[in-house]
């Protein structure tokens, strides 16, 4: 085998066999997006594609075998990322259908309604939605207004939307497909209210048409992912059968009593929305394979392309130049460190999901925090690095059909599915700060300022990945400073990471705690911290994915490929360190003279890396000939 197959192999993780059969299957079918379709045309073409992806498997893998499928999570989290290898609207479309709208059926739903809608939304006899998001509430879901009111007359509940900004909206499949929508509402019952709850609400008939009391309207042309119909709905007294209320996690009995296994009605519907986990760890894995193609096309377009030269005579390629190789090859290199970190939590997620028993409270919500962070900073490390590759092409980059344009605006909006990046990082500091505590429910500023931990060193050190191999190389760094070399030692970048971690969030913490019991000086104690509060989960995600990349270099079984590997994750490290370079000599982290020399020694990595630009871009496994660039081909 090649380098660049070793360097495969190492990337494709535990899930391997299911690249290769999507990389095989995929390239088969003509997937990719055409710009000269109408909006109409787009969304009937991307939905005969989803009608072939149903016999790979992919679909049902994401459902347990009692309900219909295969359950083989990993499986089906792997198969919709590669999806974006191809078409992202696809991805998008597929997701919606078999991981939004059926992952709410199959995890808030009960034994009557898997076998109502499971088989038939696998195999697309039922196609469906997923109303949360409306027009006055995104982030902020326990604030939705839509309404579902009992009434024990009838055993209905009613589905109303009583305010214009209660409009369900972006909602992927609302505009033209969606036969039915997995609803969030207000429930309410004897009229007290319980929070937000899950319904199964028909939207069309046979043909097409929006039923009585329901509207919806299209959203038409958007930024990118032209070929999802995503629309808006609105509840006009909209009565449903009770037994459509997805009860798992809270009930309604015939006379209008509710119950729920979880008395806390924020533990209950944080607990609701961590089953839907799935959705938020597909987007990153999405954001990142959609990078990793765009960084394979600018790569191999450096490799082909001339640009003026010491003479006449000579033109040089463009991956030649020092400021190319410092546009591409430290994304290149955090693409490669992105994409550990997302099978080391794939991996997570489906030896969670794939247990009989609930798994511990604290496990749940750790697993919760790393997909809300790594989410972030694939979509953010997504938006910069299609950015670049665009611009890093010129002005055929700039032409449709050499697909940089379509990745990019389909990727935008990444950004902002499930969940806006900035109140992700948030979540992701609350749950350290607070080590975890079920007893603070969501983003709730005044309980995460009266829960701050006293100390979070032991919530810093914990490591769930590795951890005898990250501790032996921090203890084995050198002892000292005074070699400048030190600093290409993983031992010393992962005592960096850290370091500043814990110096992070323990400064946030203590600002925190500055408050007292008075909400509203609560409340401003955190705003006035809340820049310091994000920073914090996001030194905490560079940590795990730098220890996720280590990781990952100790699996490779093949030694060209580990030092490769070993030299790459070094070009991530030190860029990251690069970046942040105020912090850490604000910090006497790094004396002036040691953060000259990290620039001095990414530079020597762009040089040492660049005659393997090629493999490097091969090991991210997107077959050249579904890359699809036209400037590729001259």
């Amino acid at each position: 085998m090649t380098l660049s197959d070793e360097l495969r192999i190492a990337l494709d993780g535990k899930w391997r066999h299911v690249r290769e059969q999507s990389r095989k299957e995929l390239a088969e079918m003509d997937l990719a997006y055409d710009h000269d379709l109408t909006l109409d045309q787009a969304r009937a073409r991307v939905l005969e594609q989803m009608k072939q992806l149903v016999p790979t498997g992919i679909p049902a893998a994401g459902f347990r075998e009692s309900s219909g499928g295969t359950g083989d999570p990993g499986m089906a989290v792997t198969g919709i990322e590669m999806l974006a290898q191809f078409d992202l609207s696809l991805m998008v479309k597929a997701g919606v259908q078999w991981g939004l709208f059926g992952g709410a059926i199959e995890n808030l739903g009960t034994e009557r309604h898997h076998q109502a809608y499971i088989p038939g939304l696998i195999n697309l006899d039922i196609l469906g939605c997923f109303a949360m998001t409306e027009t006055g509430h995104g982030s902020d879901v326990q604030s939705l207004e839509t309404t579902a009111t009992y009434d024990p007359a009838t055993q209905e509940f009613v589905i109303n939307s009583p305010t214009p900004s209660s409009r369900k909206d972006y909602i992927g499949g609302a505009a033209a497909h969606a036969q039915y929508a997995a609803v969030f509402a207000q429930l309410i019952t004897k009229g007290e209210g319980y929070g937000v709850h899950c319904f199964v609400v028909q939207l069309r008939d046979d043909e097409g048409n929006d039923l009585p009391g329901i509207t919806t309207s299209d959203d038409k042309h958007k930024g990118g992912l032209g070929a999802v119909d995503n629309g808006r709905i609105m509840f006009d007294q909209v009565r449903i059968p009770r037994e459509n209320l997805l009860n798992k996690y809270g009930q309604v009995d015939e006379g209008g009593t509710y119950s729920s296994p979880i008395e806390s009605s924020n533990a209950r519907f944080f607990t609701m929305l961590g089953t839907l986990i799935r959705g938020r760890i597909s987007v990153g894995g999405s954001a990142s394979a959609a990078t990793e193609v765009a960084l394979s096309i600018a790569g191999r377009y450096a490799l082909k392309r001339r640009q003026f030269g010491p003479d006449d005579e000579h033109e040089v390629l463009l991956m030649d130049y020092r400021m190319h190789q410092r546009r591409l090859l430290p994304l290149i290199a955090k693409s490669y460190a992105m994409r550990f970190a997302q099978n080391q939590l794939v991996a997570r997620m489906d030896r969670i999901q794939r247990s009989d028993d609930p798994p511990p409270p604290h496990q749940q919500r750790e697993l919760e925090s790393r997909a809300a962070g790594l989410k972030a900073a694939q979509t953010w490390h997504a938006t910069k690095a299609i950015q670049e590759a665009r611009e890093a092409c010129g002005g055929a980059g700039y032409l449709a059909e050499n697909r940089l344009t379509t990745l990019k605006g389909d990727t935008d909006v990444f950004t902002t599915f499930e969940g806006d990046n900035h109140v992700l990082f948030q979540l992701v500091a609350k749950e350290l700060l607070t080590s975890y505590a079920q007893e603070v429910g969501g983003l709730d500023p005044v309980g995460l300022v009266r829960f701050a931990a006293g100390t979070v060193a032991d919530v810093v050190k914990e490591r769930t990945a590795a951890s005898q191999l990250i501790q032996r190389l921090i203890d084995a760094r050198p002892g000292s400073s005074d070699d400048d070399h030190d600093l290409l030692d993983r031992g010393t970048q992962l005592n960096l990471f850290e370091d500043r971690e814990q110096h992070v969030l323990e400064t946030a913490a203590r600002r925190l705690r500055r408050a007292g019991q008075d909400p509203v000086e609560a409340f401003a104690v955190f705003n006035a911290a809340q820049d310091h509060v994000i920073r914090a989960g996001r030194v905490h995600i560079e940590r795990i994915v730098l220890e996720a990349f280590t990781a990952g270099i100790a699996r490779c079984e093949d030694p060209e490929a580990q030092e490769l590997l070993r030299d790459v994750c070094s070009l991530y490290a030190l860029t990251a360190i690069e970046e942040d370079l105020a912090w850490f000599m604000g910090h006497n982290r790094l004396s002036d003279t040691r953060a000259k020399t990290v620039t001095h020694l990414v530079n020597d990595l762009l040089e040492k890396l660049r005659p393997h630009t090629l493999t490097l871009v091969e090991g991210f496994g997107v077959p050249e000939s579904t890359l699809n660039a036209a400037m590729l081909l001259d």
